[in-house]
C-alpha cells in the first residue's frame, strides 16, 4: 500500500462530498442551473479519480515508479480539471473573470486521460509486481 496515494484519494473524496453537498444545497441559490450542472461535473470527476487513487494506492500489481507517475498525472488532472471547473462555475460571484483560466480544464482532462492510459499500459506490459 502506498500511504501518500491513499491519503490523497481520501482527501479528494472528502472534498468531493463537501463540494457536492455545497453544490446541491447552497450553490443553486447563488448561480444559475447551468453553473450548478458545471460545478457538479467537476465534483463527479473528482470523486471518480478519488476512487481511482484509492485503488492505485492499495493495489500491489504495479512498480512504485509506475504508481508515482500515474499518481502525478491524476493529481495534476484533478487540480486542473475539477478545480478550474469550480472556479468557472462560480465566475458570476466574483469581480475576477475566471474564464481566462478556461484553458486549464481541457489540459486537466488530458492529464486524467494520460493517467488512465498509463495504468492500462503498465498493466499490459509489466512482468510481475513490485
Amino acid at each position: 500500500m502506498n500511504r501518500t496515494i491513499v491519503v490523497t484519494g481520501t482527501v479528494f473524496g472528502v472534498l468531493a462530498i463537501v463540494l457536492g453537498a455545497f453544490g446541491a444545497h447552497g450553490l443553486e441559490k447563488l448561480v444559475d442551473a447551468e453553473a450548478v450542472d458545471t460545478f457538479e461535473t467537476g465534483v463527479r470527476y473528482q470523486m471518480y479519480h478519488a476512487l481511482f487513487l484509492l485503488f492505485l494506492g492499495i493495489w500491489d500489481g504495479l512498480k512504485q515508479r509506475s504508481k508515482k507517475l500515474i499518481f502525478a498525472m491524476i493529481v495534476t488532472g484533478v487540480i486542473l480539471f475539477s478545480f478550474s471547473i469550480y472556479l468557472l462555475a462560480l465566475n458570476s460571484l466574483t469581480a475576477f473573470d475566471f474564464r481566462i483560466i478556461g484553458f486549464l480544464t481541457p489540459m486537466g482532462g488530458v492529464f486524467l486521460i494520460l493517467g488512465w492510459f498509463l495504468l492500462g499500459y503498465y498493466i499490459l506490459t509489466q512482468k510481475g509486481g513490485n
